[in-house]
C-alpha cells in the first residue's frame, strides 16, 4: 500500500483510523444495497465491511481498531437512531475482526495467501470461527431488546454469520492482494484474462437467471481463473458471480424464483460459500504447488552450476539466497501480484 510509512510518522495514526472507518462505512452501504428478510430480520447475504476490517487490521495492524467501531457507528446512524444497545453491536463488530486476526497471527499467516495453510487458516479461523462473535452478539442484543422472537434465533443467526464469514472470504484476499499489487500489472497474459473475462460475462448471467437450476456451470470458469491466473483471478470471478447471485436472489429470479425467504438464503448462502471456498483453496494450493515445483527447479540448476564448475577443476560459484526475487519466473508468479 502506497504511503504507508508516512502514515507511521505524528499524526498518522489519526489518518489510519479515519480511513479504516471510511472503508467500513462506504463497504456498509454497499452491502446494504441487497438485502434479505429472515423470520422478520433484514439481513444482508454478503457483508463486506469484515472483509474491509480484517484486511485492514492485517496490513496496518491491530492498533486501527477504532476505525472498525467509527465506522460500523456511522453504518448503524445511517439506519437508525442509536441508543444502548448499539455499543453491544458494536463491540461484537469489532471484537470479530480482532479475533480474526489474532487467531490468523497465532496459525502464521501470511498475507501472500501463497499456501494452502493460509487459505485454510483464512476460511477456517477468520471467517468461520472469528463471526461466531459478531452474529451471537448481535443476534443475541435482538432477543434480549425483544426485537426478535427467541423462536426466529438460529434462522437469524445463521444468516448473519454466514454474511459476516462470506464478507471476509470474498473481500479480505482482494484487498491483501490490492496491498500487494505490482502496477503496472504484466502485459503477457492479457489476451487470456480478456477470454476469460468474456466468458464469464456470458456465462455467469445465463446461469443465475436461467429459469432452470444451472448453477454449476460457473465451476469450470473459477477452475480455469484458478488454474491461471490463481487467486486475484479465481476471487475476481468469484466476487463477480456472488454479486450477480445476489441480486437474483433479492429480485427473486432465475434460479430463486418461487422460492420462500429462507429457502432464498439457503441456496443462495450454499452457492455464495461453494464458489469462495472453491476459489480460495484451489488458488491458494495450485500457488503452493508452484511456488515448491520453482524452488525444486532452482535447487536443480544450481547443483547442475556447481557439479560443471567442479568437473572443470574450479570454485563452485556463490550460491543466491533463497527467496531472491531473480530467482523467480515471472511467468509462474501470481498475476498480477508481486512481494511488496
Amino acid at each position: 500500500m502506497v504511503g504507508i510509512d508516512e502514515l507511521r510518522r505524528p499524526g498518522g495514526y489519526a489518518v489510519e483510523v479515519l480511513a479504516v472507518a471510511a472503508c467500513y462505512y462506504a463497504a456498509a452501504r454497499l452491502g446494504l444495497l441487497r438485502e434479505l428478510s429472515v423470520e422478520g430480520a433484514v439481513v444482508t447475504p454478503i457483508w463486506p465491511p469484515t472483509g474491509v476490517a480484517v484486511a485492514a487490521l492485517l496490513i496496518l495492524g491491530l492498533r486501527c481498531w477504532p476505525g472498525i467501531t467509527i465506522g460500523a457507528l456511522f453504518a448503524v446512524m445511517s439506519l437508525t437512531t442509536p441508543r444502548m444497545g448499539v455499543l453491544g453491536t458494536l463491540a461484537g463488530q469489532t471484537a470479530a475482526p480482532v479475533c480474526a486476526v489474532l487467531l490468523l497471527h497465532r496459525a502464521r499467516f501470511h498475507t501472500d495467501l501463497g499456501r494452502l495453510k493460509d487459505g485454510v487458516a483464512l476460511v477456517f479461523l477468520g471467517a468461520l470461527t472469528a463471526m461466531l462473535i459478531s452474529a451471537s452478539v448481535g443476534v443475541g442484543l435482538l432477543v434480549l431488546t425483544d426485537k426478535l422472537d427467541v423462536s426466529s434465533f438460529w434462522p437469524v443467526w445463521l444468516a448473519w454469520w454466514v454474511g459476516d464469514a462470506m464478507g471476509v472470504l470474498l473481500v479480505t484476499p482482494l484487498l491483501l492482494l490490492l496491498h500487494r499489487a505490482r502496477w503496472p500489472p504484466p502485459l503477457g497474459r492479457w489476451q487470456e484474462a480478456t477470454a476469460l473475462a468474456v466468458v464469464t460475462w456470458a456465462v455467469v448471467p445465463v446461469a443465475v437467471y436461467s429459469s432452470i437450476s444451472v448453477l454449476y456451470l460457473v465451476y469450470p470458469l473459477l477452475i480455469w481463473a484458478a488454474l491461471r491466473f490463481q487467486l486475484v483471478g479465481s476471487m475476481l470471478c468469484a466476487l463477480l458471480m456472488s454479486v450477480l447471485a445476489t441480486v437474483a436472489a433479492t429480485d427473486r429470479a432465475g434460479a430463486f424464483a418461487g422460492l420462500s425467504q429462507i429457502e432464498i438464503m439457503a441456496k443462495l448462502q450454499a452457492f455464495n460459500g461453494a464458489m469462495a471456498l472453491t476459489a480460495l483453496l484451489l488458488s491458494a494450493l495450485i500457488t503452493e504447488q508452484r511456488n515448491t515445483r520453482n524452488s525444486v527447479e532452482k535447487a536443480c540448476q544450481e547443483l547442475v552450476e556447481v557439479l560443471e564448475h567442479l568437473t572443470a577443476g574450479e570454485a563452485p560459484p556463490p550460491q543466491t539466497q533463497p527467496g531472491s526475487e531473480a530467482d523467480e519466473d515471472p511467468d509462474d508468479r501470481p498475476w498480477p501480484t508481486a512481494p511488496p
